[in-house]
């Protein structure tokens, strides 16, 4: 067995693959490929008739495109030195892929909160594209370059001393680590920002199936009465008979993927009726539906999603993973990296041989309001989401050897400020060439949201 000394000896060695300095770096490389490009092969096998709604959300602002573009960061990044200090990446560690949830104790927790891309790679490109949408977000909220700066070293330097604290812990004591919401309070210095936190958790414990229920759905009178999800097309459509055939069938395979207590306690729902729904930014175009069930009667609902998986923007860039099931690589990597994860989490095949995965729809979940947070907010944020993703990595990683490579100064702090600064002005530039091929009619992005409203 590796001692602690050897894994330490490990970490500072990667420092030769790729210096902590050489983080700073972002030029373009020569044939880099057209982020347009990138986004319509990405599209290529999703809902045709829904891409123009991804398009018209990532038109509205360049954080807006920097939610939707993994794939282009993704391809960014491989063409640079890494550290191949591996951990399993959330693949997607933007500022709104953090938030809250419910633990399956019903503790309101702040974690990661999307999967979608994750997948086993190295630690720093989590980190970069968390400093990245930082300093996206404070261009966009008009703070001085001086603010984003202070937020992108808010966040890795969380990040560093989190993990160099991690390193000193047992395996058990990292495992059970967890950011209980309650206890960000305390932390938060500006009476107004607190009162603001105060509010978004309790929205985030009011968001349940039961609230849900009077939002999504209607009392429908007649032979087919009882609850019905409302249809807002094309956000929210009707599953017709042929769909909502396949969605009970998958329904009974996605229950074999849950542990036996689970799948009894599933056993006392019953189908009510499902519906397609347009979810996110990146996501529009994927396969997705919302399930209503009904528990001891009407009044006890519980929202299930069913969300088609695809491959990682990741994998073209990284070894293949150790799973082949797309749904099967979202789940086990959500298991991994949250602190503690949705009881009715599940995978399975479904028509047409497409993956998918199973969640709750709405668990006391909750997100910032970055667009309205002040420099010194987006400060405190950063610095949260830094404390998390250090968390996360450490369950998957050698949170040693990272921390060795990190080390104690700040030089991995200002490269990737460094880096997150440049690429923000990438971003910028990428954005502004999708406005402009949605001006010349290149690309189609009239949808009933073109302002970007992102109703998911």
């Amino acid at each position: 067995m590796t001692t602690p000394d050897e894994r330490a000896r490990q970490g500072k060695a990667a420092r030769k693959r790729a210096s902590r300095s050489s983080h700073g770096a972002w030029i373009p490389s020569a044939d880099r490929a057209d982020p347009v490009a990138v986004l319509e092969r990405q599209g290529a096998g999703r809902v045709q008739e829904l891409l123009p709604i991804r398009y018209s959300r990532m038109a509205a602002s360049p954080f807006s495109f920097l939610r939707g573009a993994a794939a282009v960061m993704a391809g960014d990044l491989a063409v640079q030195w890494n550290t191949g200090l591996t951990v399993q990446l959330c693949g997607d560690a933007h500022l709104l892929n953090f938030g809250l949830y419910a633990s399956p104790e019903r503790a309101l927790l702040f974690d990661l909160n999307d999967f979608d891309e994750t997948c086993p790679g190295p630690f720093e490109w989590d980190v970069k594209r968390l400093a990245a949408s930082i300093a996206v977000a404070s261009r966009d909220n008009g703070h001085p370059e001086r603010g984003g700066r202070e937020a992108c070293l808010a966040a890795v330097a969380a990040y560093r001393t989190s993990m160099r604290r991690l390193a000193r812990l047992g395996e058990l004591a990292v495992w059970y680590e967890r950011t209980d919401a309650q206890a960000l309070l305390p932390l938060i210095r500006s009476t107004r920002h607190r009162k603001r936190v105060a509010s978004t958790l309790d929205r985030a414990r009011r968001r349940t199936s039961l609230q849900a229920l009077g939002k999504l759905t209607e009392e429908v009178e007649g032979a087919a009465g009882g609850r019905r999800i409302i249809h807002d097309p094309p956000l929210i459509q009707p599953a017709g008979p042929t769909e909502l055939a396949a969605v009970r069938k998958i329904f009974g395979d996605y229950r074999s993927t849950l542990s036996e207590e689970r799948r009894l306690l599933l056993d006392r729902y019953h189908f009510v009726d499902a519906a397609r729904k347009v979810v996110g930014v990146g996501s529009v175009g994927t396969r997705c539906f919302i399930v209503l069930l009904a528990g001891r009667d009407a009044d006890d609902p519980l929202f299930l999603q069913i969300k088609e998986a695809v491959r990682s923007v990741l994998e073209e860039h990284l070894p293949a993973g150790p799973y082949v099931h797309p749904g099967h690589r979202v789940v086990a990597g959500q298991r991994l990296l949250q602190a503690a994860s949705d009881i009715f989490l599940g995978w399975m095949t479904g028509p047409q041989g497409r993956a998918f995965y199973w969640r709750q729809l709405r668990d006391m979940k909750g997100s910032a309001d970055v667009e309205a947070m002040s420099a010194a907010e987006l400060r405190s944020y950063a610095g949260l989401c830094g404390t998390a993703l250090a968390r996360a990595h450490a369950r998957s990683g050698d949170r040693i050897a990272i921390a060795a490579y990190l080390g104690a100064s700040d030089t991995f702090d200002r490269a990737l400020a460094d880096f997150a600064l440049r690429y923000a002005a990438q971003n910028a530039q990428d954005h502004a060439a999708l406005t402009d091929a949605i001006a010349s009619g290149l690309v189609n992005a009239a949808g009933p949201d073109a302002a970007g409203g992102v109703r998911a």
